[in-house]
């Protein structure tokens, strides 16, 4: 997904979540960058056959098998992308860090439903 259709949907959910605000503007545009880099990423990843490990040639000229450093890139931009959502709100726990009561399921008694149901 491109940057621009990123910043969009994260606009869209930090008000849907009543977290949004004029100056988190430029933190919603880095999280825009890193989510689209994350799938030019994840693209060049599958593209390459998905595989988890490739072989490495080191400068000795000995092969070895290593994590392939498409994924490993791809794991670090998440974690970086996790950040920004806590950061704004976008997970329940950067939502409760935000605003605990956005998140505080209000638990009612039995005697306080029926109070509640007669008026008192």
């Amino acid at each position: 997904m491109k940057r621009t259709a990123w910043k969009n949907r994260i606009i869209t959910a930090t008000k849907a979540v009543g977290t949004y605000q004029d100056a988190f503007a430029s933190m919603i545009d880095t999280l825009a960058m890193i989510l689209s880099e994350r799938d030019k990423t994840y693209e060049k990843y599958v593209e390459n056959g998905a595989k988890p490990v490739v072989e490495y040639t080191n400068k000795n000229g000995s092969t070895n098998l290593v994590k392939n450093p498409l994924l490993v890139t791809w794991s670090d931009l998440n974690a970086q992308a996790l950040s920004y959502w806590r950061d704004l709100g976008l997970t329940p726990a950067g939502l409760k860090k935000i605003d605990e009561a956005a998140v505080k399921n209000k638990k009612t008694s039995a005697l306080g439903e029926v109070l509640k149901s007669l008026g008192g």
